[in-house]
């Protein structure tokens, strides 16, 4: 079989991020920045605020254009062939962007519409969304009358509505109660359990990080580990995230706590 006829997304990664470098002006917001993200991992990328993690996002789906470098979302090229790797892509961002006068099930249908989904399927698609982030009891009701932490379970349930693959998530529990923070995390890494979700994960909160993680720290537009957990603290010498992150990236306790 030809490379050419090989399918891309047979075997490639989740997301491949290639020398990527983005500026505003004279700010650089990202210097030739590379991370890979296997199929059916968590991912955790961690930064401070204005680390870069989201400019790397809006790179990744495409609201800004990559000029250098290269991005790739299960072997396909989003400059050569957007559609088909944005279509592998869901995504939370950090601002919130529901409609607060629809009902969680109006929110979710629209967004099946905009994906060209209709009728019986995108009902179905809506029910079987609310009930992984459960939420099914409470469909019919007005999105401004739930809770932060549950209105964060509905993009999360709306970001899965056309059945991606990879999921980004921009600080997706900044703001949140600690219960909340807990329900949003473990909602989603029972989907890369169980489903088999490939997902990058933007946060500065080290106490989101699992053992079991793979990490990419981003420190002032550039990467300085990529890695396990446990690779991490043997580089660093150190015996938590928190501390390895510090003596990476020259941070001190304040900065960490802003």
């Amino acid at each position: 079989m030809t490379a050419q006829s090989n399918p891309p997304e047979a075997s490639a990664p989740a997301l491949v991020v290639k020398n990527v470098s983005h500026s505003f002006g004279d700010n650089k917001a990202l210097s030739d920045v590379s991370l890979e993200i296997p199929r059916g991992r968590f991912v955790m990328l961690l930064g401070l605020n204005g680390a870069g993690k989201s400019t790397l996002f809006a790179l990744i789906t495409r609201l800004y254009d990559n000029i250098t470098g290269e991005i790739r979302i299960f072997g396909h090229n989003i400059r050569r062939r957007a559609m088909a790797a944005l279509q592998r892509l869901g995504v939370v961002f950090q601002s919130r962007t529901l409609d607060l006068d629809l009902t969680l099930k109006q929110n979710l249908l629209y967004h099946c519409a905009l994906h060209g989904i209709r009728g019986r399927e995108a009902r179905k698609r809506t029910e079987r969304a609310l009930e992984i982030v459960g939420l099914a009891d409470r469909a019919r009701e007005k999105v401004r009358n739930l809770s932060g932490g549950q209105s964060r379970r509905v993009e999360i349930a709306r970001s899965l509505l056309h059945q991606p693959s990879l999921l980004l998530l921009d600080e997706p529990t900044v703001g949140l109660d600690i219960g909340s923070r807990e329900s949003v995390v473990n909602i989603v890494r029972s989907l890369v359990e169980k489903e088999g979700l490939s997902v990058l994960w933007a946060t500065h909160l080290f106490d989101e990080v699992r053992p079991t993680d793979l990490v990419v720290i981003l420190h002032k537009g550039r990467v300085l580990f990529t890695g396990s957990v446990p690779e991490l603290l043997a580089k660093t010498a150190t015996q938590s995230v928190s501390d390895a992150f510090r003596k990476l990236t020259g941070t001190g306790t304040q900065e960490l706590a802003a």
